[in-house]
């Protein structure tokens, strides 16, 4: 599992984002921000490659459709 963010790399996160935000901003917003770090982390676990959709849709293939739709 990811490791938990620390306040500390919350507020370097912020000041990279160009946010300045208090130390009580930053210490209200962690939980939050550990909490949906590690629900990505499970959603990722829980997605395997054969879970992906078999179609995909590829700008650069190019197909020429005719008047019959094929």
């Amino acid at each position: 599992m990811s490791q938990e963010i620390s306040i500390d790399g919350l507020r370097k996160m912020a000041e990279r984002a160009g946010l300045e935000l208090s130390e009580d901003e930053l210490r209200r917003l962690l939980p939050g921000v550990n909490r949906s770090k590690k629900q990505a982390a499970e959603l990722r676990e829980l997605i395997a490659a054969a879970d992906e959709p078999a179609a995909t849709f590829d700008l650069t293939t190019k197909h020429k459709i005719n008047a019959h739709g094929t």
